[in-house]
């Protein structure tokens, strides 16, 4: 029999909440009960988060799209193409070699918890494609971005994701946080076979995922991207823009009028979709690998597909 799901749905339009629900255990041994507000790891939904760090330093001036990964890299992992831009990268289009292939085997080491050693980890993986020609979702493309933003910036990763996309949205239960020590109210991922996932997922996240965030976060997240309090109105626009394969700048576009983050690794489900149009943002958030299953289509029951 198929285990009870473990998280938190929430269905918003505007100010009117449509649907709200908890269930199963942030702690199980501890019998710590999934509550709303619970924090749980989003895994890849953190690249919109990346991905609006650097366009932000874009919009500034700082960076551009055309930008080559070497220019901020210097002799740095030497083995990514001259050619690759900031653009390809946002795009899932670089071509790098991908420190952690999903569809391959075994996952990366679960010590990372450092810009250091991240970068340490990226290394030795040689060019896959030609830069610009395939479509390939990439998590170490957007580990690089968030190195190139620490540099350009000056400022530690995480930092930059608090100031920049945190606190202009009111996003106060969204963090990086660390796996082997994880706060209150903060869901703990679970294996199929019940063990916990510290030991399947890096200790600290990067540009890629691992990131904690919290199902009403994301109710404040879309309206903030939108009114342009994250980047300016003119680059949200270009973001949500198809660029490849159903994919923006950092962002999914699953149909036309929607967006979506989402995100799946050990332990963890993640995907909240919007659409500005009508204000309704669906969140299902899980401390549970397997995810919601057949929640997550009647969550999208409540849009309207063209």
């Amino acid at each position: 029999m198929e285990a009870p799901f473990s998280g938190v749905v929430l269905v918003s339009r505007g100010d009117e909440t449509l649907l709200a629900e908890a269930s199963g255990y942030a702690h199980i041994a501890h019998g710590v009960e999934n509550t709303v507000d619970t924090r749980f790891a989003i895994a890849s939904g953190t690249k919109g988060f990346t991905a609006l760090v650097v366009v932000g330093l874009v919009a500034e001036g700082r960076l551009a799209l055309s930008t080559t990964a070497r220019e901020v890299l210097g002799d740095d992992l030497p083995l990514i193409d001259d050619r690759v831009t900031v653009e390809h990268l946002l795009t899932h289009t670089s071509g790098i070699g991908d420190y952690c292939d999903e569809e391959a085997e075994p996952p990366p080491n679960p010590l990372l918890a450092t810009s250091a050693d991240y970068l340490a980890a990226l290394d030795g993986w040689p060019q896959v494609s030609p830069p610009g020609t395939d479509f390939r979702y990439n998590n170490g493309a957007f580990v690089v971005l968030g190195l190139i933003a620490e540099r350009i910036a000056g400022i530690p990763f995480p930092e930059l994701v608090h100031d920049r996309v945190c606190r202009p949205a009111g996003m106060t239960d969204t963090a990086f946080l660390r796996s082997d020590a994880l706060p209150a109210r903060t869901a703990t991922g679970y294996l199929e076979d019940g063990r916990t996932n510290v030991f399947s997922l890096p200790v600290a996240g990067h540009g890629d995922g691992g990131i904690y965030s919290s199902a009403p976060d994301f109710r404040r997240f879309w309206p903030a991207l939108l009114e342009g309090r994250i980047v300016p109105p003119e680059w949200t626009a270009r973001m949500l823009r198809p660029h490849a394969d159903g994919y923006g700048l950092g962002f999914w576009l699953p149909w036309p009028g929607v967006v979506r983050l989402e995100g799946g690794d050990h332990g963890v489900a993640f995907r909240s979709t919007h659409e500005p149009s009508s204000g309704l943002t669906a969140t299902l958030i899980s401390n549970d690998h397997r995810g919601g299953g057949p929640l997550l289509g009647r969550l999208d029951e409540f849009f309207t597909k063209a």
